[in-house]
């Protein structure tokens, strides 16, 4: 199941990142409403964690913008303790489901995976890439229908390349979103597993969609390369 997380309170939004990644899912965090409005209309998202009080726009604002677009991702929206006009507000703008702060991390995933149920589409969708496709939900990966063998880290930064195929993704955003390392991660272990995916993606099949952008960063062919 594919999540975005839109919480401005970053220890919080770095938790759960943790904590719904370790359960399997995929996960993006986003620390503000214009942020999270622009991440829910590029990715297709099962579910969206959305708080109320953030900063740029509230939360209801992204909600009622993405219904109005018609996005139908599942919706939890997390409101103030015992803040019945805020639960009945965030129905009103289209949420499915919401839990009142502080919560509990059970009941939250509980709730996330009851809600993927009842908007069917338990699982993230695969993303598809000429002859590539890097499968979230069954964590596979093939290319020209041959599977390739992937360690976890290596499926991980493959998986956030092919979410943003066509785009420069830098080494610091790859070890901020694989290794949630911060400002002291080591890039050249970026350039280890980029190195150890070209040997498998790519240089037995041909290809070369792995495409290093010098000086910046990586880029993954949108067509598959």
């Amino acid at each position: 199941m594919r999540v975005l997380v839109v919480e401005d309170e970053r220890r919080l939004a770095a938790a759960l990142r943790h904590g719904l990644t370790a359960e399997g899912f995929t996960v993006d965090v986003a620390h503000d409403g214009v942020t999270g409005l622009a991440r829910a209309a590029e990715q297709p998202y099962d579910v969206i964690v959305l708080d109320i009080m953030l900063p740029g726009l509230n939360g209801y604002r992204v909600c009622s913008l993405l219904r109005a677009a018609g996005h139908d991702a599942g919706i939890l929206m997390l409101t103030a303790k015992d803040g019945e006009w805020d639960e009945a507000e965030a129905l009103d703008t289209g949420a499915d489901d919401f839990l009142s702060k502080p919560f509990s991390y059970v009941v939250l995933v509980a709730r996330l995976r009851a809600l993927a149920r009842r908007i069917g589409s338990r699982a993230p969708r695969a993303t598809v890439l000429g002859d590539l496709v890097v499968d979230a939900a069954g964590r596979t990966c093939t290319r020209a229908g041959t599977p390739v063998r992937l360690t976890a880290r290596e499926f991980a930064v493959l998986d956030h390349l092919a979410r943003r195929a066509g785009e420069v993704v830098t080494k610091r955003e790859i070890l901020d979103e694989v290794w949630e390392s911060g400002p002291d991660g080591d890039p050249n272990i970026v350039e280890v597993h980029i190195s150890a995916l070209r040997r498998k993606i790519d240089t037995p099949f041909g290809r070369a969609a792995l495409q290093t952008v010098r000086g910046v960063g990586y880029r993954l062919a949108a067509d598959g390369g």
